[in-house]
């Protein structure tokens, strides 16, 4: 890093002796402009559910334990004053859970910096460490990727989220749980789960 500071602090200085070309000339041999090509984020609910289990519903970046996303959604249709939810969940508007034990997928790699949108890039983390880390890599914090979990010790209440929507139908009728019903119910049979 002191090579690219340097670099910098040596264009500065021909900067400021009007010497432009110089600076370019500098900056284009040891800080040059590399464009990163950056692939789209695409994966399906089924593909997220499979990554939580691999992960065991832990948090990569903290260790800490997640919540299936299928559950929080019940729980906000049976408690919509209680554990409000919204769409796009401003935080005056949408229970807390939903940034701190929701999980999600973080690319391990940012996309940004041309990592790849693909599993062996994913890692299962909260909202709130999601948006920390943005278009930072791990090394540029200072964290480490912590272990996955065990799912068959903790499944983030994924049975008793398939129990609930079998038990009220109704809640099929609803897309984001219909969606987090089926894709749960998939991957807890490939992982021998189901009851």
């Amino acid at each position: 890093m002191d090579q690219k500071i340097n670099a910098i602090i040596r264009a500065t200085t021909l900067i400021q002796d009007n010497n432009i070309s110089g600076a370019e000339e500098i900056i284009s041999k040891e800080y040059p402009f590399v464009p990163i090509r950056s692939e789209e984020r695409k994966y399906s609910v089924l593909e997220m559910m499979q990554q939580f289990f691999r992960d065991g519903f832990i948090d990569r970046y903290s260790g800490n334990r997640l919540i299936n996303p299928g559950m929080l959604r019940i729980l906000s249709e049976f408690m919509p004053d209680a554990f409000p939810y919204q769409s796009h969940w401003k935080t005056d508007k949408c229970h807390i859970a939903y940034w701190e034990i929701q999980p999600t997928i973080d690319h391990i790699q940012p996309i940004s910096l041309g990592g790849k949108d693909a599993p062996e890039n994913w890692a299962t983390t909260s909202m709130v460490h999601n948006s920390v880390k943005s278009n930072y890599t791990l090394e540029q914090l200072g964290w480490a990727l912590k272990d996955g979990g065990d799912i068959h010790k903790w499944n983030g209440l994924s049975i008793e989220f398939v129990s609930l929507v079998e038990n009220n139908p109704c809640l099929k009728q609803i897309n984001r749980i219909k969606s987090y019903y089926e894709a749960t119910k998939k991957v807890l049979k490939q992982y021998d789960l189901n009851k």
